[in-house]
């Protein structure tokens, strides 16, 4: 399901709350540095110039959203930037995000700008410092194993490394949330499984040391591209988190 304005809803998320959702990448296609196997919105289209909506369009979109919720005396818990695929690919995303903050506190001042971010723009100085102004950073990581990263997300980088992630996570010292969907399936005649022992032991050492202020952990709850894919039960999740609350983590299913 591709979204087809650039702020959207709002919408009631399972994680967040009442969300008003931002479009930062093409209406007409999903553009992103994953092809995950699970992504409700599809796998990546191949698009030599995808045509993404400029800082001012999105500037526009939004504050006459605000007005109109304004006049219905909707008060939003977030404004989300996720969408049709990575956010923060937008060359103008630090700028965009300033625009946001401002109208937020002008229009909304009691909500929270998060980002949903695959994790692998990281490595740019101008993507984090924008994050850094945000009040939710929610980033990926679904799995603590390189192979079982690769199959599950589908990198377009196919040399991106766990350990490079964490790297990229770790500039936060721990201020943002954790994102991993657990699932089980095939793909391509591979066997994808996250919620092995060996794949969660992986996982655990990698939470451990980054030690983010929340984890959130979900399940497939739409559609995948991939049909070959199962959801896990409530009960399974509840004992994937179980070890990481008995440290202190606080954790959220959605499941």
């Amino acid at each position: 399901m591709l979204f087809s304005d650039i702020a959207y809803g709002p919408i009631h998320s399972r994680r967040l709350g009442i969300s008003l959702g931002m479009e930062l990448m093409p209406l007409e296609h999903k553009l992103c540095t994953f092809n995950c196997v699970y992504c409700e919105c599809g796998w990546n289209s191949p698009v030599l110039h995808p045509k993404l909506p400029s800082r001012e369009e999105v500037k526009t979109a939004l504050e006459q959203k605000l007005l109109a919720l304004r006049e219905e005396a909707v008060r939003l818990d977030v404004i989300t930037f996720s969408g049709n695929g990575e956010p923060t690919l937008h060359p103008d995303f630090a700028a965009i995000i300033d625009d946001t903050v401002l109208l937020r506190d002008t229009y909304q001042p009691q909500a929270k700008v998060s980002v949903l971010s695959n994790s692998t723009q990281l490595g740019r100085p101008d993507v984090v410092a924008a994050l850094r102004c945000c009040d939710n950073r929610i980033l990926k990581l679904d799995a603590g194993t390189d192979e079982m990263m690769r199959l599950i997300d589908l990198p377009v980088n196919p040399h991106l490394t766990v350990a490079q992630i964490e790297t990229w996570l770790a500039q936060f010292d721990g201020d943002f949330t954790l994102q991993t969907c657990f699932l089980r399936g095939s793909h391509d005649g591979r066997r994808i499984d996250n919620t092995t022992p060996d794949e969660l032991s992986a996982w655990y050492t990698v939470v451990e040391r980054l030690r983010p202020k929340q984890i959130m952990i979900y399940v497939i709850d739409r559609k995948t591209p991939e049909p070959d894919l199962q959801k896990i039960p409530r009960e399974e999740m509840e004992r994937i988190a179980l070890p990481l609350r008995k440290k202190g983590f606080e954790i959220t299913i959605s499941a």
